[in-house]
């Protein structure tokens, strides 16, 4: 699982239409406690539904964002979506199956996207709902509160600080 430094042998590829059904087992993976709510022949109607809308969503407002499978070694864990313009980086979504949460991976996968907005110069920002445990993590990470938008957090990553 490592690489003898401790790190772990994650690498991104990009995501392609041949890995809609990974996107939607994931996304299915990340909404069990909705999903829980309703009876199974209204179950996959509304994760298509929902997934599809999503999607609509993402490329509607991200339109030029990288698409990436998150992959332990070759196996597809995750996927990382990344909009990188002039003015910033945005995480869009990251998201891992629930085996592979709380390994580290996430963190790693997030501090690459630091250092490549250190050595860029942009802020790296995000969304993300407030009642999520992932806030830990970005608080962890050294993401500050750039905004307060109801259901959600708008957080920013500015650079780490100056030694000089």
């Amino acid at each position: 699982m490592t690489n003898g430094t401790g790190a772990l042998r994650l690498h991104l590829r990009t995501a392609d239409a041949r890995d809609d059904g990974f996107l939607m087992e994931l996304f299915a993976s990340t909404r069990e406690a909705e999903l829980a709510l309703l009876d199974a022949p209204h179950r996959e109607d509304f994760l298509r539904m929902q997934f599809r809308i999503r999607a609509q969503q993402y490329r509607a407002s991200y339109p030029s964002a990288a698409d990436k499978l998150i992959l332990l070694d070759d196996e597809p864990i995750g996927r990382m979506l990344v909009d990188r313009n002039a003015e910033a980086m945005t995480l869009v979504d990251i998201a891992l199956f629930s085996q592979f949460r709380c390994r580290g991976i996430g963190t790693q996968s997030i501090r690459e996207l630091m250092s490549e907005a250190d050595r860029s110069g942009l802020p790296l920002q995000l969304h993300v709902y407030k009642s999520s445990p992932a806030v830990r993590l970005y608080d962890r990470l050294g993401f500050a509160l750039a905004g307060n938008e109801g259901m959600y957090l708008n957080l920013c990553y500015r650079g780490a600080p100056d030694d000089g």
